[in-house]
């Protein structure tokens, strides 16, 4: 396959390769090499691109809805790469290194992001809507206004990652580790938050109707005018938790009584 006078093959160097815009859609290659290859605004939907190296690759706006990018050995990529815009519905990234990527208004719904590492990565606007976030690292992560509705956040580190006015309606956030984690404002309405560390969280203004806190670790989190009504604190530590003009009503407590 030849695309902007480079052969595409398995195992090709593409290096520095200039394949802005091109259209690379169900391109099924193994172990290419695209490190600090120009992708801006390519359409890679469906392209399979296992093992291959994109290491300093410009991706943004470019199209990888299906994609295929899992890594030999789960070992996953390292993409250090400018995903602005980027489409990623429903890509394999397992394992990924996304450590401070850029994902600004990226399309992560439905993707597999099973253990990826997002560590410093912007994530403002994104859609991670459905995702399989499970055991994911979000450490210092921006995630201001992303919609991570019913994804799935089972055990993942969210430690001191801004949350701001994002969506986490339904999202299942079982075991999740949330310390000092700024949810000022965040629709964590019908949220499983079982087991989940909120030592020292910012929820101030934020939405847990009907969240399930079962057990969950709410120390000096501050809950300020937070809308409560309905939710679930069966077991939860409420340790030196800030609970002014916060809303209770018919809330479960910690030791089982319904909050009038």
């Amino acid at each position: 396959m030849n695309v902007n006078g480079y052969e595409i093959k398995p195992g090709a160097n593409l290096q520095f390769a200039n394949l802005a815009g091109a259209d690379l859609w169900d391109v099924n290659e193994v172990g290419v090499d695209l490190t600090r290859a120009d992708l801006t605004g390519a359409n890679l939907q469906s392209a399979a691109l296992i093992g291959a190296r994109l290491s300093g690759a410009n991706l943004a706006s470019a199209n990888l809805a299906g994609a295929n990018l899992t890594g030999y050995e789960l070992a996953g990529l390292m993409i250090t790469a400018d995903l602005t815009g980027a489409n990623l519905r429903g890509a394999n990234l397992t394992f990924a290194d996304l450590t401070g990527a850029d994902l600004r208004s990226a399309d992560l719904s439905d993707a597999n992001l099973t253990g990826a590492d997002l560590t410093g990565a912007n994530l403002t606007g994104a859609n991670l809507t459905a995702a399989n976030l499970n055991v994911a690292v979000f450490e210092n992560a921006n995630l201001t206004g992303a919609n991570l509705s019913s994804a799935n956040l089972t055990g993942a580190d969210l430690t001191g990652a801004n949350l701001e006015d994002t969506n986490l309606s339904s999202a299942n956030l079982t075991l999740a580790d949330l310390t000092g984690a700024n949810l000022t404002g965040a629709n964590l309405s019908s949220a499983n938050l079982t087991g989940a560390d909120l030592t020292g969280a910012n929820l101030e203004n934020s939405d847990l109707e009907g969240a399930y806190l079962f057990r969950a670790n709410l120390t000096s989190a501050n809950l300020l005018s937070a809308w409560l009504r309905k939710a679930n604190l069966t077991d939860a530590d409420l340790t030196d938790v800030f609970l002014l003009d916060a809303d209770l009503t018919d809330a479960t407590m910690p030791d089982g009584t319904i909050h009038e």
